[in-house]
């Protein structure tokens, strides 16, 4: 459970808390006077770098996760944007995305955070990917990666199946940059360690352990979760981050 722990005290904090009200999955976040929404609603997707947006409106079908866009060029049958997870299907929301082109690609990295994809792929006409072992969330997915072993989708994007918090959960990684792990690995602010949430894990913990010592030899400096932080830093101080968690996680 969460709670507003401090009220906006300038301009910027109070955008920020009205951008968590837009975003909240259980419209939990309220305001005594009225305020002035358009900026907030207009707000996402919220860039965060190089062509990736946090979506915001987030969906109580999916337990609250974020989800996230990569905008980027389209050639012929190759490039084109990506939608990873799904947040609600809000008007607003949508509206944005057509004018960021709209989505080729809906990843979804594994069973618990597909909440409106049907209604996206439906409006986009986009593809959506998802592993086997989860594929009972998502039947409809046009295409489904089977095994275990990373697969190249294009020259920017890896998918890489990492079981343990379900058996079909997989990472996306952009870019050699921008790992989006859903529920498998995210930032714990309390700690300030990486982790994988061993009381969250449904399917098998020493797996999940192994799936994440195989990230270490992949490059990247964003962690882009489902839940929890995000995190950035250099690939060095990333690796070494990695090479913590996984220490930790062999030996809870």
């Amino acid at each position: 459970m969460s709670r507003v722990w401090h009220q906006p005290a300038d301009a910027a904090e109070r955008r920020d808390a009205l951008k968590a009200l837009i975003a909240c999955p259980v419209a939990a976040i309220g305001s005594t006077e009225k305020e002035e929404m358009a900026p907030a609603i207009a707000a996402y997707p919220d860039p965060i770098a190089s062509g990736v947006y946090h979506c915001g409106y987030h969906s109580e079908k999916s337990y609250g996760a974020a989800s996230y866009l990569i905008v980027r060029p389209k050639s012929g049958t190759t490039g084109g944007n990506v939608l990873i997870d799904s947040p609600r299907f809000a008007k607003p929301l949508v509206e944005r995305i057509e004018a960021l082109g709209g989505v080729d690609l809906m990843f979804l990295t594994h069973r618990d955070d597909v909440a409106d994809h049907a209604l996206f792929a439906k409006h986009f006409g986009c593809r959506r990917m998802i592993h086997a072992d989860d594929r009972n969330a998502a039947r409809e997915a046009e295409r489904v990666i089977e095994g275990y072993e990373a697969q190249r989708l294009d020259d920017e994007l890896l998918v890489i199946p990492v079981p343990g918090h379900t058996r079909g959960s997989m990472c996306l990684l952009y870019r050699d940059n921008f790992l989006f792990t859903g529920d498998h690995l995210r930032w714990d602010p309390r700690t300030e360690t990486l982790g994988g949430g061993r009381s969250v894990c449904w399917y098998d913990w020493t797996e999940q352990t192994e799936s994440m010592a195989r990230l270490i030899d992949y490059p990247f400096e964003w962690i882009l979760p489902g839940h929890g932080q995000r995190y950035h830093v250099d690939a060095p101080a990333m690796k070494q981050a990695m090479h913590d968690a996984v220490a930790r996680m062999r030996a809870q």
